[in-house]
């Protein structure tokens, strides 16, 4: 065995030797990495709605593993370690891909457009889109993960390989600090939100200026700046300076008369001060920058995209059945059958909103996301892969293509919802499945046992997340403070603004030139564009998170010196 990851250019040689067999899909791991899954899908469904963004959970799935299976059960294999943050990382994925689209059939409900979908539709559409986004990636994975093991760094795959290796040494590695934390997030909010001996929000009114500054102390806002860093929460509390101090004030001192709502600014602002003016103009400004912001995005990765389908298409004909342990995926067979089972179960299951024509295109569009996202993140990361930006391409395609089909109304926006839900879905899916076996070729796994616990991690995830959007939903309804579900929103816009015509054109172009001057001023117009669009409350708090985790590293690098 290696007792390192060799780097790109070396001859390369698995921690793992094909030729050794360890423990790697025990009873132990698959529960363990499920339990993980729906905890880790259920903590992303909720802070995606809250601020528009996901965290990656493969490394603190991988570092609990080591708690739970090394320290506390006292197994030694990182095969098994390394199959429990597969299974895991597969819930925040479906996660992801859930939170960015379902919400709005929650929305349309509310406003009288469609009738509520069921927990069995939302659970389908998304074990579906779960499922195919793993099956639609196996062709792919010899020569993703071997074949340009030299081109493709895949740096998150090869940082959670590290994270496994270094648990090696310290079977504890970072998880007293992972248990602590959750330990304070849940004290702070069972005060806050439970007992109710803590205000839950801190308001500075800024009267001179008609507007407020706001901020809600919860650890779990912090914990995403402290992930992102300084940079990223900055980049978003400088969207909300932007709405809230800028924006505001001058849609309340110019006034006029507002067609987003019907009535005059002012009476809006008297009504509901300068909350009132953000949902009802600010919204439309940020929903268009973060479109904006999404395609600029998507516009950046074409190059990558084309060459990466290029490259993944030709190279599926290097797929098949490896002799060695470390070169085994499914068996193709497999692969036909579940596609095709698929295929007919969609069209065939009254419960899926979408007819045969539906079903085709979302096919084509489904494996054209898969085949780029399973590449592309292993140029950039999963992080940065634009999820986002091509959901809004599906969504928009799939809505002009029914519309010109003659599917129209609530059925044609559902159906486009539809298909785009289910291609999130298979772009995160995908992309998260060539990492995991990324990481699995770094270690030495076995890739079929992967393959398949990533799709136990896609089942029992999609099973638990339509109860968690309707509990959120019951608790505050999407679109409120507590959980404004800033992508669906987008996407709601979108998709409407292509079949009704129903979009306040002005303000969305208005938020459209704004991610353009931040691109030309060399800033990630999607992370102001977020920031607009959330309310100030939340990312204040996340820009507070920024700049304890900046100090924490001077602090360390300090220290080092």
């Amino acid at each position: 065995m290696n007792d390192r990851i060799p780097e790109t250019g070396e001859k390369f040689h698995p921690y793992i030797p094909a030729s050794e067999t360890r423990t790697e899909f025990s009873c132990v791991a698959v529960l363990t990495g499920m339990i993980l899954a729906v905890v880790f899908g259920a903590a992303n469904a909720y802070l995606g709605l809250r601020v528009g963004m996901t965290f990656s959970a493969s490394i603190p799935a991988a570092v609990i593993s080591m708690v739970v299976l090394r320290v506390i059960l006292r197994r030694r294999s990182i095969l098994e370690n390394n199959l429990v943050q597969t299974i895991a990382s597969a819930g925040e994925s479906v996660a992801a891909g859930v939170i960015f689209t379902m919400p709005v059939f929650f929305l349309w409900a509310d406003e009288g457009h469609a009738e509520p979908q069921s927990f069995t539709t939302l659970t389908l559409l998304a074990l579906f889109g779960g499922v195919l986004g793993v099956l639609f990636m196996i062709p792919l994975r010899r020569y993703l993960t071997v074949q340009e093991h030299k081109t493709l760094l895949f740096p998150e795959g090869r940082a959670c390989a590290q994270v496994l290796l270094a648990g090696e040494k310290d079977g504890q590695g970072g998880a007293r600090f992972i248990f602590l934390g959750g330990a304070i997030a849940i004290v702070v909010k069972l005060l806050i939100d439970g007992f109710r001996v803590c205000v839950s929000k801190l308001v500075l009114p800024l009267t001179k200026l008609h507007t407020e500054i706001s901020c809600e102390p919860y650890p779990s806002l912090a914990a995403v700046g402290y992930i992102c860093g300084l940079r990223t929460s900055a980049t978003l509390f400088a969207g909300g300076l932007l709405s809230w101090l800028v924006l505001i004030p001058l849609v309340v001192y110019f006034g006029g008369e507002g067609d987003a709502s019907g009535g005059a600014v002012r009476e809006v602002y008297q009504a509901g001060g300068a909350s009132a003016i953000w949902s009802t103009y600010i919204r439309y400004i940020g929903a268009g920058a973060v479109a904006a912001g999404g395609i600029i995005s998507l516009v950046k990765a074409v190059p990558v995209m084309l060459s990466s389908f290029g490259h993944a298409i030709r190279g599926i004909g290097t797929a098949g059945k490896g002799t060695e342990r470390t070169d085994r995926d499914l068996d193709p067979r497999f692969l036909v059958a579940g596609i095709a089972a698929i295929f007919v179960l969609l069209i065939v299951l009254s419960a899926i909103p979408l007819n045969a024509f539906g079903v085709v295109l979302f096919m084509i569009c489904g494996f054209f996301f898969a085949v780029v996202a399973s590449r592309i993140v292993g140029v950039i990361g999963s992080s940065n892969s634009p999820c986002s930006g091509m959901t809004i391409a599906a969504l928009i395609v799939s809505a002009f293509v029914l519309k010109k089909a003659g599917i129209t109304g609530a059925q044609g926006m559902i159906a486009s919802l539809a298909v785009a839900a289910m291609c999130c879905i298979i772009s995160c899916i995908a992309g998260d499945t060539s990492q995991d076996l990324k990481t699995g070729y770094l270690l030495g796994a076995t890739p079929w046992k992967m393959q398949l616990g990533e799709m136990l991690g896609v089942v029992v995830t999609s099973g638990c997340l339509g109860g968690v959007l309707l509990l959120l939903h019951r608790a505050w309804g999407f679109g409120s403070v507590q959980i404004p579900a800033p992508q669906a929103h987008l996407m709601k816009l979108v998709v409407e603004g292509v079949m009704c015509d129903t979009m306040s054109w002005t303000l969305v172009f208005v938020g459209v030139f704004i991610a353009l001057t931040m691109e030309c001023l060399g800033v990630s117009s999607l992370c102001v564009a977020i920031g607009v669009f959330l309310p100030i409350a939340s990312t204040s708090f996340i820009f507070l998170g920024g700049i304890v985790r900046h100090f924490v590293a001077a602090m360390k690098k300090s220290d080092e010196d």
